[in-house]
């Protein structure tokens, strides 16, 4: 069974083929980088410009590389939210057109149920349950994963996403969009101790994340130091990082305490982060626990996520009426067990 997956819900284009024999075949990903850097930000009319210029391209191109044609395929897959509205109607209109063409079924997939599970193309795979830490630009939630479909989601952001601090922080700073990576480069060059932030929510019951609060003593820092030299800019980005990097893995192994889970999973672009690798791997190793992560290119959005969930998803029966479905916001506990 061979699934083609489409990832259209913000500002990276992806597309891959999928075997459940072979596993991944082929994956293209492009990245709109370049537009949106400009404004500072995604810019979600000009995402779904582009998605519309690059999608059917790159389709080509991968079914190019994984040297299958339509009528090879045994379904088409396709990120139906949560997402930017517009991006991801242009996926959903291309892959419910496609099926139809090629007489297939079309599935629609839950981006962050894609991220969670994105960790199965690996190896090792972590066995059933896990504690699954998703961390990108727009969510930061703690999952209970008993079995792919059985979510149960035990904590969340209550403002700003891990991700969304960083690029917010990273604007304070000057850095270059995207500001997540720069400003973890940056850090690495950033002594500790000369700035102080709060870990927010981390003395307090509960699996809840806040960070909206750490933006803003940055933000006071960065005023109260006016004219800051490279090194002050170092520094409150080490410590803005660390401040982050504490209260995630403090979450996550409270997490793995209340559920007596081993394993956590990792996924959503946040998990790349070099820092919050290290400090999870030493204080969850220290629990006899492990970490599993995604290699750092499917930390990302990526249509192999995709077409992985949505091969899942088609052997399950859990195919598209033939209708475009398109949820901005979209709860994981709502999806039905596979």
């Amino acid at each position: 069974m061979q699934v083609l997956g489409i990832e259209t819900s913000c500002d990276e284009t992806g597309v891959a083929v999928y075997d459940a024999e072979r596993g991944l075949v082929a994956h293209q990903l492009y990245s709109q980088i370049e537009i949106h850097a400009k404004y500072g930000g995604v810019v979600p009319e000009l995402a779904s410009r582009d998605h519309i210029r690059k999608l059917l391209p790159l389709i080509e191109q991968t079914l190019s590389e994984a040297g299958v044609s339509g009528a090879d395929l045994d379904g088409v897959a396709y990120t139906a939210g949560p997402g930017l509205i517009g991006a991801l109607l242009v996926g959903g209109t291309v892959a419910e057109g496609l099926a139809m063409g090629w007489a297939v079924p079309a599935v629609p997939v839950h981006h962050m149920e894609a991220h969670l599970l994105a960790v199965m193309l690996e190896e090792p795979m972590p066995a059933f349950p896990f504690i699954a830490l998703l961390v990108s630009g727009g969510h930061t939630m703690l999952v209970d994963v008993a079995s792919p479909g059985h979510y149960r989601v035990l904590g969340q952001t209550l403002d700003d996403a891990a991700g969304e601090a960083f690029d917010k922080t990273a604007k304070l700073l000057n850095l270059p969009y995207p500001g997540g990576p720069a400003l973890a480069q940056l850090a690495e060059q950033g002594e500790s101790g000369h700035y102080t932030f709060p870990r927010p929510m981390l003395k307090k019951p509960g699996l809840d994340f806040s960070f909206s609060g750490l933006k803003t003593a940055v933000m006071l820092a960065v005023q109260k130091a006016g004219d800051m030299t490279a090194s002050d800019r170092a520094a409150i980005a080490k410590s803005f990082e660390e401040a982050v990097v504490d209260t995630l893995v403090g979450k996550s192994s409270r997490a793995l305490k209340q559920t007596g889970y081993k394993s956590l999973v990792v996924a959503g672009g946040v998990g790349a982060n070099k820092s919050l690798r290290t400090a999870l791997s030493e204080t969850l190793g220290g629990q006899g626990a492990k970490v599993f992560y995604p290699r750092p290119e499917l930390c990302t959005d990526n249509g192999a996520m995709v077409a992985h969930a949505g091969l899942l998803r088609l052997q399950a029966g859990h195919v598209s009426s033939g209708e475009v479905m398109a949820h901005p916001r979209w709860d994981l506990e709502s999806l039905p067990a596979m």
